[in-house]
């Protein structure tokens, strides 16, 4: 069984007479992603980026949820708290895949849904299918029922679904972009947080892991701060290499 909580405080624009561009820059991209970092900077202790924080925690633990599936094994539960922690009960499966998903899972969760606002030009459907994943969560695995974890899981998914349907291209655009770059910052500051600031935390990922393998707490802190980093680079530049989509009039209506 594992446990795993987290406790802690509170593009380039076709010429006019010359039909489409030969080569998109992605220029428009890079400024886009720009200005929602430093929007997600300025307000990232408020109460604006709480909601996006417990829903990277959700994937977080999703992704534990997840590995332990694709490994033979199955979930008994997820629990969210609002103090931005969470809780992945898990039954078989591989132990050391189990306990590997949540931080990288957070991270390839975050990068997936940043190409996929940056690339698809059906923002819209992507939205909707983020919505029926965190739905999904809700149903199956979020409990108890009358809980925070399970009125907020609900309440995301049904808001995602509500964008999705009544909200405009570049409304779903810039929200899957919020999404996957909070993703992306979050689990990496939860990597510094719960494993390099905190390498004595018993029930951490790191922890569990080390004493599974044998290997320090702070080997595992720092691979996964290494991939991390590395990962967050690469889905920024590919993101950030597709013009913008709201630029090249991809998707009539509103916003």
């Amino acid at each position: 069984m594992i446990s795993d909580p987290k406790l802690r405080p509170p593009g380039s624009r076709p010429g006019p007479l010359s039909g489409p561009a030969p080569h998109a820059t992605g220029g428009g991209s890079w400024l886009a992603l720009l200005g929602v970092v430093a929007l997600l900077w300025f307000f990232w202790s408020s109460w604006l980026v709480f909601p996006f924080k417990i829903l990277v925690v959700l994937f977080h633990e999703l992704s534990h949820a997840l590995a332990a599936i694709a490994t033979g094994g199955s979930v008994l539960s997820i629990e969210l708290v609002p103090q931005e922690g969470g809780l992945a009960r898990t039954a078989g499966g591989s132990r050391f895949l189990v306990l590997s998903a949540g931080y990288l899972g957070s991270l390839l969760w975050g990068g997936m849904i940043l190409l996929a606002a940056a690339k698809s030009r059906l923002d819209r459907a992507v939205t909707t299918v983020l919505a029926a994943i965190v739905l999904g969560a809700a149903l199956l695995w979020v409990r108890p029922f009358w809980s925070f974890g399970f009125a907020f899981t609900a309440a995301a998914g049904l808001a995602l679904l509500v964008v999705s349907r009544k909200l405009g291209h570049v409304t779903n655009d810039f929200l899957l972009r919020l999404v996957g770059l909070v993703s992306l910052f979050y689990a990496l500051f939860d990597i510094q947080s719960d494993v390099l600031a905190r390498p004595n935390l018993c029930a951490s990922d790191a922890s569990q892991l080390a004493r599974l393998t044998g290997l320090p707490t702070l080997f595992w802190g720092i691979l996964w701060m290494l991939a991390g980093l590395a990962a967050a680079w690469f889905f920024l530049r590919k993101a950030a290499s597709y013009p913008n989509q709201s630029e090249t009039g991809a998707e009539s209506g509103g916003v």
